[in-house]
């Protein structure tokens, strides 16, 4: 086992509390726990679904209203290139959910064939890291496509199994279910710290919230993406998936407003019911010894490059999500690094003071946060099903769909939306084959075989009327 250091506490919190001094012990069952809960902070980790990187309204997006989401942008860290790794299957939201609480990448989670040795020891997982670590643990989220084993190994699990028009309220139950457990813990005077993890069904579809937030919200004053497109301009090998089935083929602007705002809808209301969170905390006096880390378990297009889900690899499309951090140690900053969801993993480890499982792949983001260290990874690479494989650094993004035999290439730096592809110009072939092979590379690091090439590649070219 590692022990991750906790950085945000040693430069940030109390000298009092510090006197406090933390004492482990080893339990009967032979993991490390702590007598001593008050130097200890509690973690509140709300992992939304399907929610973009950029529906946040101070992260740019004027169009959304999300004034408590706001205030951890105001005043804590921003990450603005989190992604999660991959997906091999057409529900991204659920290897991003095992990566995110095993702490392993997408090839290696329980299930698929590069599992670990221990890949599905719950012990492994991190609600039970956190509770040999002294934590009480308490989950509350959506059923369908979650990793089960993973949420099954918090001490309380409660499952939101709202469908259709029950989903009005999902945003609503599970605030107030969390208010009455943080009311429970006040009133029983209850000592350990948590570990709530808050796993929302929604931005996802179908998009029904509470009339209020709907009302807030007029297709036609809503601003479409400038990768707004009405067709993906070729086949990316996973054309007829679900989620391109919720918009009509082609995409019209009429059509992609009207769901935004619907979007935008869920949205609010999370965000609402998420101050009502923030508020319990203050009441129960536990807002200021509280991390609050906000995240999406994918990002979404909505018309981006005419595309209506989260299996594609554009950075306003399926992979990049949100990442926030907030609360006592975590200073207001903003940081560009390239990181994965599984970071998360045992940045949170760290906040607990807990040991890492032996092969937890994520890497701690403290370091970035407190100064200490600028990035964790000179990489990012993600990963489609075997129809899509991108790499990028911090000015170039290839993305390459073995599908079809076919690559793109972008300046991500001067060009964030991905409207300009290099790849047809002559000049730029070194440039391609240097991406290639360090794509070549990660693949490796990260036990995907996946061919890059070939022999019978399907027709490039789509049409959204026939080709159904």
């Amino acid at each position: 086992m590692k022990t991750v250091t906790l950085y945000a506490l040693l430069l940030f919190y109390s000298p009092l509390l510090w006197a406090q001094k933390t004492v482990s012990i080893k339990s009967e069952s032979g993991h490390t726990t702590s007598n001593d809960h008050k130097a200890k902070l509690n973690i509140l980790h709300i992992h939304a679904d399907d929610f973009k990187a950029d529906a946040i309204h101070l992260l740019g997006n004027k169009d959304v209203h999300t004034p408590n989401l706001d205030k951890l942008v105001e005043k804590g860290f921003h990450f603005s290139r989190a992604y999660t790794m991959g997906s091999m299957i057409g529900a991204v939201c659920l290897p991003s959910r095992t990566m995110l609480l095993t702490g392993r990448s997408w090839l290696r989670i329980p299930g698929q064939k590069a599992a670990a040795g221990n890949a599905s020891d719950s012990n492994t997982f991190l609600p039970k890291v956190m509770e040999h670590a002294g934590y009480q643990t308490w989950h509350y989220g959506k059923g369908g496509n979650e990793f089960i084993e993973g949420v099954k190994a918090f001490q309380t699990n409660i499952i939101d199994d709202a469908r259709g028009q029950q989903r009005v309220e999902s945003s609503k139950n599970l605030a107030d279910k969390t208010i009455e457990f943080l009311k429970t813990r006040s009133n029983n005077q209850e000592s350990s710290p948590f570990y709530i993890y808050l796993a929302p069904p929604v931005p996802h579809d179908p998009r029904i919230a509470e009339a209020k937030f709907h009302e807030m919200y007029q297709a036609d004053t809503i601003k479409l993406s400038p990768s707004f497109k009405p067709l993906h301009p070729f086949n990316n090998g996973d054309m007829k998936v679900r989620d391109e089935t919720l918009a009509p083929w082609p995409r019209t602007e009429q059509d992609t407003k009207k769901q935004l705002a619907d979007y935008y809808a869920c949205i609010t209301g999370l965000d609402y019911h998420i101050g009502r969170i923030f508020d319990a905390l203050k009441e129960s006096n536990q807002w200021e010894n509280t991390i609050i880390i906000f995240s999406g378990d994918n990002g979404l297009s909505m018309g981006d490059h005419g595309l209506f889900g989260k299996q594609n690899l554009y950075e306003f499309g399926g992979m990049h999500v949100p990442l926030l951090f907030f609360g006592p140690g975590i200073p207001k900053g903003r940081s560009d690094a390239l990181v994965y969801l599984m970071d998360v993993f045992p940045t949170i480890a760290g906040v607990g003071n807990a040991p890492l499982p032996d092969k937890v792949e994520g890497k701690s983001l403290m370091p970035i946060i407190t100064g200490k260290g600028q990035k964790v990874r000179e990489l990012m690479y993600t990963g489609y099903k075997n129809c899509m494989r991108s790499i990028r650094n911090e000015n170039w993004k290839l993305i390459r769909y073995p599908l079809i035999n076919h690559t793109q290439l972008f300046n991500i730096k001067e060009d964030p939306y991905e409207l300009n592809d290099l790849s047809d110009q002559s000049r730029k072939k070194g440039l391609i084959d240097k991406m290639m092979k360090l794509l070549t590379q990660e693949m490796a690091a990260y036990a995907d075989d996946a061919p890059l090439v070939v022999d019978k590649p399907l027709k490039k070219d789509w049409n959204s009327t026939t080709d159904k």
